[in-house]
């Protein structure tokens, strides 16, 4: 069944989305800040609106996955943004890693409009996953609405789970962001170790994989590591935003991440000292290897 989707962010991860979408039939309608950025997927088949407004106006189900918070406020709130072109029927996605409070305040926005809908469904799986169509997407919000959009979320995505009501998918994703944290920094103080001590790092990275040690970042971003490759399967600076909002939340909730704040301080210096924000998490390695 086709869905007139209304797509909102054509960057890294956005782009292989909407492919992913349009592969499939599905009638794409896309904005982005910046409408260069956008090309790719006008010659592939998606069309253009000048807003969220009035792209939401031509739309059934909008998506939405952009890079800060202030960037989903405005994306949804400002005078041009979503609500403004809101009608009866809609549905709302926003794929966006943000804070739980942000998916709450969108949904009980879109409650207090007639028969308007709304999701938190935030994703990992970079930009692998996303070009790929297997990302793993984790959903706030009601059973019925999730189940109505469950076929859109199959087109981008294999792993796919409600975890509660509006904010939840987001406070999974902060539990997603939280691992990924041990995972990127165990993985690059292995790397650092590995090469003092002399060892050949292909076969450590391979050794490893096949060991107890393995996980998803050693094998997609250790490689990459070795071949001097930093292009952003994820911004480091939305990383950075990420372990923010998570050590956030934790405070509320009296819990002490100490692994985490680590990690965030580490990015912190990465993105904020050293002016590296716009490379992928792992050029967190040029901490150690600046010349690399």
């Amino acid at each position: 069944m086709t869905t007139k989707i209304g797509f909102i962010g054509t960057g890294v991860m956005g782009t292989g989305m909407v492919n992913n979408l349009l592969a499939a039939g599905q009638d794409v309608t896309v904005f982005n800040r910046t409408k260069v950025h956008a090309e790719a997927l006008l010659d592939a088949g998606a069309k253009w609106a000048d807003s969220p407004a009035a792209l939401t106006r031509v739309s059934d189900v909008i998506i939405s996955i952009v890079g800060f918070p202030k960037d989903v406020e405005e994306v949804y709130f400002s005078e041009s943004g979503v609500f403004a072109g809101s009608h009866p029927g809609l549905t709302i996605i926003d794929m966006t890693t943000g804070s739980p409070e942000t998916a709450k305040k969108i949904d009980a926005e879109a409650r207090s409009r007639e028969d308007v809908t709304s999701l938190d469904a935030p994703v990992s799986g970079g930009d692998i996953g996303a070009k790929e169509g297997t990302l793993t997407i984790m959903v706030g919000g009601s059973r019925d609405t999730f189940d109505k959009m469950l076929p859109i979320f199959q087109l981008m995505g294999h792993s796919i789970a409600l975890f509660g009501p509006a904010g939840s998918g987001q406070n999974m994703k902060m539990a997603n962001q939280i691992m990924i944290a041990g995972t990127m920094t165990g993985m690059t103080e292995m790397l650092v170790y590995a090469r003092a001590a002399g060892l050949n790092l292909p076969q450590a990275l391979k050794t490893i994989e096949g060991g107890a040690a393995a996980n998803w970042s050693l094998s997609n971003y250790g490689p990459r590591i070795l071949q001097k490759d930093y292009t952003p399967g994820f911004f480091a600076k939305h990383f950075l935003k990420d372990l923010h909002i998570a050590l956030n939340e934790a405070a509320q909730m009296h819990l002490q991440l100490p692994g985490t704040a680590e990690a965030e301080h580490l990015y912190d210096v990465m993105v904020n000292e050293d002016g590296l924000g716009d490379l992928g998490t792992q050029g967190l390695i040029k901490l150690w290897w600046p010349n690399e």
